[in-house]
């Protein structure tokens, strides 16, 4: 995949990778340049709200009881 330095330095990020990112307009990014001149592109984290919707809901609900546990021989460490 490649992008094109524009005259003002800046470089557009493919779809794919904004989407793969979970990027959008206004979001921060980290640019590390590693000793060999790779180039690694961070999402810069935010408010967990930003979070919301992104996974789905589990089909079931999980419970756990200690007490069903033991009875079915599940060791607890301390």
């Amino acid at each position: 995949m490649q992008a094109i330095l524009s005259t003002t330095g800046q470089i557009t990020l493919p779809e794919s990778v904004r989407q793969q990112l979970h990027l959008q307009p206004g979001d921060a990014v980290e640019i590390i340049v590693g000793e060999q001149g790779e180039i690694k592109l961070l999402p810069v984290t935010s408010s967990i709200t930003k979070l919301k919707g992104m996974l789905s809901t589990p089909p079931k609900s999980l419970t756990l009881s200690v007490k069903d546990a033991i009875a079915k021989g599940a060791y607890i460490y301390d």
